[in-house]
């Protein structure tokens, strides 16, 4: 221990020194034959208890105690005995009248949450930031992040009532406890624990500043293939990467929103695989991966504010039940366009941050300001044909490399998932092929997925998509049998839909010699079922793609909504629904989506009127082979 002179009660010459316990001081402080200044902290019949700092106490004995005594009295006292229990007991110190008070600070070395395994059942003092707080029936829980992970510390004050109610998520502390094993995890048992403040939260903040910066950088990985057009999009997602680790770092939870189809889901799994198994190696709590993200499907293509009311509500719950910082929100595959902002507005009172991965055609000016991080291939002259799930699988490496090998199939069922026609297909599906997967077997996984992730609906059925995508899930048998029984599922209840759909579709020969067909997918299709009414009208447009050899553009309609197909015609249906907007007064027109897919809402009563004006622009869109599915991929 340190000791500096603090002053003396007394006489300044007195011949008797009393050692004053800084808040930090430990049993090892304290030593036999030296007075030491304590608190009184409780009265019982057999003694009173002393506090000599805030994890050295004991008791002294009513034995050896004259007088009387109130809570907070100040004692001189001197270790009498420590018991084999490691109790400590007291007894008055003789010191007289006259003494010098000296101020004694803990010396101690710190030990970072990377070395705890070597320390288990030492005393030690480690230093971070205290990132949550979470009070159960028993311990206050803390959870403090230093230079390399997060530790629950637990300190006890009794029975469900706030340890150190004075810290707070967001202060930097001193623990000084002893690392134990507790259910599978590493869990520090608190025996004192300071806010540090001036200059030692100071120089503490800025070392570990320093340090989350350097760990937080992406690990610099090589695309899985060759591919210039990504490149434009690499230190975009190299941003996002680094904006995750380091939130996993700062011990914020991460909430995870995607489409619900098969490109949105190779998205998204890969991403939260990665996430799972970095937060592993962050933090000390083996229940940390699932804690700290949860990942869930979005049907529309947008986020709805019913989805935003209903992530920010379990954010705050999670906050005062168990002590979470509010989280990051990542959106995949969806959350570009102006249909976003009111979401992320209301999240924006929160100043919950945002980051987007998507490939639909986006709204820069209206999201923008309201995204931490954003990712997309419009933004750098590309195009959906990058889909979301191709990026996404370069980001989960980028997070977490060693997820690698688990990951080299996903891009291609991403691109058949979303039909690309991306000029890197070829090069997606050769490597899915090296790695087993023959382009069978790859279409029937696609549809698998979005057959599940009909069923799921709002469930994000975390085991049930691993297994499919074979990510984290080593039952290669049952992938197989489970891809080839719902991929058969599927394309049975398409059959059953068509041959309830195609004697009902209507044709009509556009001036631009493109065929146009149209279905009441409300009034002559199966409702409630799969397929969707998007997929529905994606099969018939498939069919009739094949059965004419000629452009194609397909409508399913219902009483508000539109979903559009289109097959070598240009018709940029984001542009569209922006002049629709502008044209039709009181329509209610809304909607997106790329060239050649997309969706438009408008009031029910203004059907006719936004359908015919689709119709006439449709007449006069551009055939264009290059985005034909009859044409070839290029190399």
């Amino acid at each position: 221990m340190t000791r500096a002179s603090a002053g003396e009660p007394g006489a300044d010459d007195g011949d008797s020194v009393v050692y004053d316990l800084a808040a930090e001081c430990t049993a090892d402080d304290v030593e036999h034959g030296q007075a030491y200044l304590a608190a009184i902290n409780g009265i019982v019949d057999y003694g009173v208890f002393v506090d000599l700092s805030e994890s050295v106490s004991g008791l002294v004995h009513e034995s050896v105690l004259e007088g009387t005594y109130g809570v907070g009295d100040e004692l001189v006292v001197e270790l009498e005995a420590v018991r084999d229990n490691g109790d400590m007991a007291f007894e008055p110190a003789d010191v007289g009248d006259d003494y010098a008070v000296e101020a004694v600070a803990h010396d101690y070395s710190l030990t970072g949450t990377d070395r705890l395994e070597a320390t288990i059942g030492d005393q030690i003092h480690l230093e971070g930031e205290v990132v949550q707080v979470k009070q159960t029936a028993g311990p206050t829980i803390f959870h403090v992040a230093d230079e390399y992970g997060v530790v629950p510390c637990a300190a006890f004050e009794e029975a469900g009532v706030r340890a150190f109610p004075a810290v707070e998520v967001g202060d930097v502390v001193r623990v000084t406890g002893t690392p134990e094993h507790r259910e599978g995890s590493v869990q520090i048992e608190v025996d004192g624990l300071s806010k540090l403040e001036g200059d030692d939260a100071e120089d503490a903040r800025e070392r570990l500043a320093e340090a989350l910066e350097a760990r937080a950088e992406p690990h610099d990985v090589e695309p899985l293939i060759d591919w210039p057009a990504f490149e434009k999009l690499r230190p975009n997602l190299q941003e996002v990467a680094k904006l995750l680790r380091r939130t996993v770092l700062e011990g914020r939870p991460i909430r995870v929103r995607h489409h619900a189809d098969g490109d949105g889901m190779c998205a998204a799994v890969p991403v939260q695989i990665a996430l799972q198994r970095f937060i592993a190696e962050v933090h000390e709590d083996e229940n940390a991966p699932r804690h700290l993200i949860k990942r869930l499907p979005a049907k529309a293509p947008f986020y709805e504010m019913e989805d935003a009311t209903r992530d920010l509500n379990f954010a705050l719950e999670d906050r005062e039940k168990h002590g979470q910082q509010l989280p990051l929100l990542l959106m995949l595959d969806n959350g570009s366009t102006a249909e976003d902002v009111p979401a992320y507005e209301t999240l924006s009172h929160y100043d919950i941050p945002i980051a987007v991965v998507d490939h639909h055609h986006p709204d820069p000016e209206a999201v923008e300001d309201l995204l931490d991080a954003h990712v997309n291939p419009y933004l750098h002259d590309e195009d959906y044909r990058i889909t979301t799930g191709m990026l996404c699988v370069e980001l989960a490496r980028m997070i977490y490399p060693d997820i690698t090998d688990e990951l080299r199939h996903v891009p291609a069922v991403a691109g058949l998932s979303d039909r690309s026609k991306a000029d890197a297909m070829s090069d997606y599906l050769e490597l899915a092929n090296e790695e087993g997967y023959d382009d069978e077997r790859l279409q029937d996984l696609s549809e698998a997925l979005d057959y599940a992730a009909f069923w799921l609906r709002y469930n994000s059925g975390d085991q049930l998509i691993q297994d499919l995508l074979q990510i984290d899930s080593n039952d290669e048998e049952r992938h197989r049998e489970l891809v080839s029984f719902l991929a058969d599922r599927a394309r049975d209840d398409v059959d059953v839909q068509l041959d309830a759909a195609m004697p009902h579709l209507e044709h009509e020969d556009l001036d631009n010699g493109a065929h146009l067909y149209r279905i009441d997918v409300e009034n002559y299709a199966h409702r409630f079922t799969y397929p969707a009414p998007g997929k529905t009208t994606g099969e018939i447009h498939d069919r009739k793609i094949e059965e004419t050899g000629d452009p194609v553009i397909t409508v399913g309609y219902g009483p508000d909504f539109a979903v559009l197909r289109s097959d070598g015609v240009r018709l940029d249906i984001p542009q569209m629904v922006t002049e629709l907007e502008e044209e039709i007064s009181g329509g209610g027109v809304s909607g997106g989506g790329h060239l050649v897919v997309g969706s438009i809402k408008f009031v029910k009563g203004k059907r006719e009127e936004v359908i015919d004006a689709l119709v006439d622009k449709m007449e006069d869109a551009e055939i264009d082979e290059a985005l034909s599915s009859a044409a070839p991929i290029d190399d």
